[in-house]
């Protein structure tokens, strides 16, 4: 049985390196053509010089008597070309070699007979020859010269042409990498200053002396702290408001239960009883809001939402309250004939409705009215979802606390956190929803009005 291991992943390299290894290569490719072009652009001048120096020393012996090109040891060529062992000249008539330089080979440099430059082989060397007739084409010139000569030349001239670049080249390599090591510095120390924070430091870093680049990421690193500072301080606070509304309900179930244990009379032990129920229903409603809040707080986007058939999530929210709501003969209606899109996700719509609809049951007087009205978009309103009751209602002061977490109304002598419009709102402000608070003008009580800017499209 074999085992098979997972190739580890392999290290991204880092941004300098990464940065020297393109600037390098860069240098090094336009290096590369450059000595392509320097080497061709020196072998094609370094000929034409060759070759006008072949042209000259052809005219040069031209020039010459007759009587003094017979002899056939004639040795022109130190006076005519600096290369005078390899460059080589003969003078023919008529198929004769009237005369040659001393180190030039005893057979015809070439066959050409015309005006003109040939490459050819003779004596078992290369040669680059050019070829003239005399004026009256009795004579004819073949001034040569030894392709490695030619060669020899080409290369000591690209020599000295490439080899202070040479020169220069690791001076070019260090100061690149110095160029690049110096351009990160700002990066490694931002690394470093945030890696030596603890984890409570929420401070923004300093944007002193930041280069332009790295100053959009100084300034969301400073971002992010603030929002992680602020949420932290949120959290603190949510966190014993908590704790503080989580232990009222917990003494009082732990008071009732310790009555019933003591009770001598099933009266008052049943009453107990159901006083540690209610305790326990209060303590659960707590414990699913503040679950419904975390929730809520944990979003970030509200992108790709399907939306959803807002009449028939109302529908289901008012059959599971329902019982409620007839324990206290209170009535709810729904008011939504016409089926409504909203860009909602259903189970937040189910949590936004619920918490609309136990609000104003809760804090409804017995025998109170409930109505719920869903209106689709027309040419002068906007979609709306509407609950008001008769119950109380609110001040301007106590609406504008509204929302707040576990502010509640004092008076209304019904138990609760103020979770539940923390959530309404909450929901609304990650949809871009508008919430309206007034006095219901059909029932006196309060009024809460959703406002969508417009219908989507099924």
């Amino acid at each position: 049985m074999s085992t098979q291991h997972a190739a580890a992943p392999s290290a991204p390299r880092s941004l300098q390196r990464r940065l020297l290894s393109t600037v390098l290569a860069l240098v090094a490719a336009a290096w590369g053509l450059a000595a392509a072009m320097t080497w061709y652009d020196a072998r094609h001048e370094v000929s034409e010089l060759l070759d006008a120096h072949l042209v000259q020393t052809a005219a040069l012996l031209l020039m010459q008597p007759l009587d003094e090109l017979e002899d056939e040891d004639l040795n022109l060529a130190p006076d005519l070309h600096k290369y005078q062992q390899r460059v080589v000249f003969q003078v023919w008539h008529k198929g004769k070699l009237l005369a040659h330089s001393a180190n030039a080979p005893r057979e015809p440099l070439t066959e050409r007979k015309t005006r003109g430059f040939a490459d050819s082989q003779a004596d078992g060397e290369s040669w680059h020859v050019f070829v003239t007739p005399s004026h009256d084409a009795d004579l004819l010139l073949q001034v040569g010269e030894l392709q490695s000569t030619r060669n020899d030349v080409v290369m000591v001239s690209l020599y000295s042409m490439v080899w202070p670049t040479v020169l220069v080249l690791p001076l070019l390599v260090l100061g690149i990498w110095w160029t690049v090591h110096g351009s990160v510095r700002p990066l490694r120390q931002l690394g470093q200053d945030v890696a030596a924070r603890q984890p409570q430091s929420l401070e923004p870093l300093p944007t002193a002396g930041v280069p332009p680049e790295v100053l959009p990421l100084v300034a969301a690193l400073n971002g992010l702290f603030t929002r992680t500072s602020d949420l932290l301080a949120a959290e603190q606070q949510f966190t014993a408001n908590a704790a503080h509304e989580l232990r009222t309900p917990i003494a009082g179930i732990r008071m009732q239960a310790q009555v019933a244990q003591g009770a001598t009379q099933e009266a008052e032990r049943a009453q107990a009883l159901a006083a540690t129920v209610q305790g326990c229903d209060r303590a659960t409603r707590l414990v699913e809001q503040l679950l419904q809040l975390a929730r809520l707080d944990a979003e970030s986007a509200t992108s790709a939402i399907a939306p959803c058939h807002l009449t028939e999530v109302a529908r289901h929210v008012v059959s599971d309250l329902q019982g409620h709501a007839q324990q206290r003969q209170q009535t709810v209606l729904l008011d939504a004939a016409l089926p409504v899109l909203a860009p909602l996700a259903e189970p937040l719509a189910a949590v936004l409705l619920r918490n609309l609809l136990d609000n104003a049951l809760r804090y409804s007087p017995d025998g109170a009215q409930v109505q719920i009205r869903i209106t689709p978009a027309n040419a002068q309103e906007p979609m709306q979802l509407c609950v008001e009751d008769s119950g109380p209602g609110m001040t301007e002061a106590e609406m504008a606390r509204l929302g707040e977490r576990f502010f509640r109304v004092l008076g209304t002598g019904q138990s609760g956190s103020g979770l539940g419009w923390s959530i309404v709102q909450r929901i609304a402000r990650l949809h871009g929803l508008q919430v309206q608070l007034s006095r219901s003008p059909q029932w006196g009580g309060l009024r809460v009005r959703i406002l969508w800017p417009r219908a989507p499209q099924p």
